[in-house]
């Protein structure tokens, strides 16, 4: 335990003590959690709107500027890992069980029950209900995911520097990164890798409970999901044990294996013209409205705030939540990619994707809705596995989905225990095990508490609070990274 920094032994008493709290007060805790995510959603939503956006324009000016050229790495070096399993592992690790949580789930919310622009249920509606979904897991928090890990694996693998946030700002305070300030930030940034990470395993823990008892009957509670969760936090934690090399490589690859034969038996068996029809025109209607969605802020009586605040400024912070773990692990996985060749792979791939499956799902559950089988009575984690009761081979498409789940569950918490370690040993590629253990224990401990207190609402709630202040780190990495590509470029000529 001599590499481990005292980053780790902050940030697990912080744990520690939020796990108490949420214990011994859940109603209070539930309560606060909800006050802060009110106050920031409304007083800073415009704030994460141009953060976002800024984001956008400067991926791409980074990839196709001079800046392209420069590979993550020495120059003679060559990507550690094949295109497909790269992607794999991109795919995986950032997008994952919200693809299955929320697939089916947010275009027939978009459409029917809480439609942002037209009225609900109409052609309009549902054509902007997808648009809108793309949106919200397109090319905004990909470009961030992109920048957050080009800033780490420039420094780590092009300039010699640990693989930790505090590193990426050293072009603009030197040596005090490696000071109280330097760990304050690296404490930050882990903290907000924990409470990112427990929400996607909180909302992978609901949707297996919901699939188990929609098949076999099982009882949804907290009993059940603290069951799971304790099961699925032993597989992993074995394959964390195994290395980034094994066991998420071969669990990434798996998980597309698994997701290309739901979505390719959803898309047969389902509405197949009308989902690609729906496709082609619903991303063109994307494309179209990107720059005015980037920018609403829904500043006047009637724009409809109160769906801004639940959905756009929710996934903002969301994807800021995750942006420390996912920016490590793609930074991770890239080592020996040209700059450019990163950032357009991490841009537009994981985008085309998201596009394609989302207007598989959320077409075929429109579909079923307009059949006159209302799946908007149905709770978020349940919509999935009764859509597929209006479809042949129902049962098997619901096994394949909870096992797809299983393994996203897997993946997302080992590899997020592999970046966590990372964190806390001051950028070690190799972090011990028994601190991988410690921290992949903490995520699961926090995941329990927030479903505890408060389920969906709570997971929510603490995505917006733990974004917040890494936001403006963000920033400055951003500033920084610029700042040392252009002393590169500059040095060249």
């Amino acid at each position: 335990m001599k590499k481990v920094s005292s980053v780790f032994y902050i940030t697990i008493a912080l744990v520690i003590i939020f796990v108490l709290v949420g214990a011994l007060l859940p109603v209070k805790f539930e309560q606060v959690t909800t006050a802060i995510n009110t106050f920031l959603s409304t007083t800073f939503g415009w704030y994460y709107m141009w953060l976002m956006s800024g984001l956008i324009i400067l991926s791409i000016f980074i990839a196709v500027s001079p800046y392209g050229r420069i590979r993550l790495g020495k120059n003679n070096e060559r990507p550690e890992f094949s295109t497909p399993t790269w992607i794999a592992m991109l795919f995986s690790a950032g997008l994952g069980i919200g693809l299955v949580f929320y697939g089916a789930a947010e275009p027939l919310s978009h459409s029917f029950s809480d439609a942002p622009f037209s009225v609900e249920g109409s052609g309009q509606a549902l054509k902007e209900g997808l648009a809108v979904t793309f949106f919200h897991w397109g090319i905004h928090g990909w470009a961030m995911y992109g920048l957050v890990a080009l800033a780490l694996a420039y420094f780590q693998f092009r300039k010699g520097e640990p693989g930790l946030i505090s590193s990426t700002l050293k072009p603009l305070f030197g040596d005090r990164m490696k000071g109280p300030i330097g760990k304050m930030i690296d404490v930050l940034a882990t903290f907000a890798t924990i409470f990112g990470v427990a929400t996607s395993l909180g909302f992978g823990a609901m949707q297996i409970s919901g699939g188990l008892s929609h098949l076999f009957g099982i009882e949804v509670n907290f009993t059940t999901q603290f069951i799971i969760i304790t099961i699925i936090t032993a597989l992993f934690l074995m394959s964390a044990w195994s290395g980034l090399s094994k066991g998420i490589k071969y669990l990434s690859n798996a998980n597309m294996v698994i997701a290309i034969l739901l979505f390719l038996a959803v898309l047969i068996v389902g509405p197949t013209l009308l989902i690609l029809n729906t496709f082609t025109e619903t991303f063109g209607l994307y494309l179209q409205n990107i720059v005015g969605w980037s920018f609403r802020t829904a500043s006047f009586e009637g724009d409809n705030r109160a769906w801004l605040d639940s959905w756009t400024i929710f996934y903002w912070a969301w994807w800021i939540s995750w942006a420390p773990f996912v920016g490590m692990f793609i930074a991770r996985v890239s080592r020996g990619r040209t700059i450019r060749q990163f950032m357009i792979g991490v841009m537009i791939v994981p985008t085309l994707i998201i596009a394609i499956w989302f207007s598989t799902f959320g077409t075929t559950a429109t579909n079923v809705q307009k059949s006159g089988i209302d799946l908007t009575q149905y709770a978020t984690e349940l919509v999935l596995f009764n859509m597929f009761d209006q479809m042949s081979f129902s049962f098997i498409l619901s096994l394949l989905a909870i096992l797809l789940i299983l393994t996203f569950f897997i993946t997302s918490a080992d590899s997020a225990t592999f970046v966590l370690g990372m964190q806390s040993t001051n950028g070690s590629l190799t972090p011990p095990t028994t601190v991988k253990i410690i921290l992949g224990l903490a995520q699961s401990s926090v995941a329990l508490i927030l479903l505890y207190v408060g389920g969906l609402t709570a997971l929510q709630n603490t995505i917006i609070a733990a974004a917040f202040p890494f936001s403006f780190i963000m920033i400055l990495m951003m500033i920084s990274l610029v700042k040392a590509l252009n002393q590169e470029v500059k040095a060249k000529r």
